[in-house]
């Protein structure tokens, strides 16, 4: 692609940064849809100087993570009301220097699942208290999900369980319930400590649906483990690339060409475990 003055430039903020592909996915969109754009990765703490850096250098919209989803809120002009309720923001739109901040990580899970059965009228229980599990939580409670929290901090935990009107189970206590979906969404099996499982092997059972949203490793234990005991699996990858391409939406007004997304996803993944 040909660099010009009409080139926009869309980046991902957070510390650290450098294991995100969130680069491979957007550069793989921009290239398949021939949008004139380039997008970088910011490694940054400072959220005050990097929403002002957007604004004035005109860079047009934003990944937000780690640990920066919630520091930015006071920053940004606008909340999308999803973010507003979620109370943390993963997207910025830059429109002539008005910010607004959204969250796509909890329609990316739902798309996820969506991909495998209907959601609506099942239990689901969310491992975790953190800002992907509350993402999470409120856009399927939207959808006719009924929730349950389970944490290793009871505090958070209650916390979360509390503004989502649902109960709170203790991370010791989760093998004593079947839901009908588990979501995992701790940093538990992340690489390189891929050999670690947040839950019982015993509580998985044939039909329950189990989705771990690290998509590094591709398969975690958990999922390596559900699927032996005859579950059916949803690895990070469906949730990162359909976030992804809510923000491609959200930036462009342009369908994402999500199998494009997904297969250099893929490939980037593969590359990193080869060399690995």
């Amino acid at each position: 692609m040909m660099i010009d003055q009409y080139t926009k430039l869309y980046c991902v903020l957070g510390k650290p940064i450098g294991h995100s592909l969130s680069p491979v996915m957007h550069t793989a969109a921009f290239s398949a849809t021939g949008t004139n754009a380039v997008y970088l990765a910011f490694t940054t703490d400072d959220v005050r100087g990097a929403v002002n850096g957007m604004k004035t250098f005109g860079i047009k919209g934003a990944s937000v993570t780690l640990p920066l989803k919630t520091k930015v809120l006071p920053f940004l002009d606008a909340l999308d009301p999803i973010a507003e309720k979620i109370g943390a923001v993963n997207t910025i739109v830059n429109d002539h220097g008005r910010m607004t901040g959204y969250n796509t990580d909890g329609i990316g899970a739902l798309k996820a699942l969506k991909e495998k059965i209907p959601v609506s009228g099942k239990h689901c229980m969310i491992l975790g208290a953190g800002g992907a599990a509350r993402a999470i939580a409120f856009v399927l409670r939207e959808n006719a999900v009924s929730i349950t929290v389970a944490n290793r901090s009871s505090e958070r935990g209650k916390a979360l369980a509390h503004s989502l009107g649902c109960p709170f189970v203790p991370l010791d206590q989760i093998g004593e319930i079947t839901p009908d979906i588990l979501i995992q969404t701790t940093p538990v099996g992340m690489y390189p400590h891929i050999d670690q499982c947040p839950v019982p092997e015993s509580m998985l059972e044939k039909g329950m649906v189990v989705m771990d949203i690290i998509y590094n490793p591709f398969e975690t234990r958990l999922i390596r483990l559900a699927k032996a005991r005859g579950c059916i699996t949803i690895n990070g990858i469906g949730m990162f690339v359909h976030q992804g391409a809510e923000q491609f939406r959200l930036w462009t007004s342009i369908d994402p060409p999500i199998d494009v997304m997904r297969h250099a996803v893929k490939e980037a993944l593969l590359n990193q475990n080869e060399s690995n």
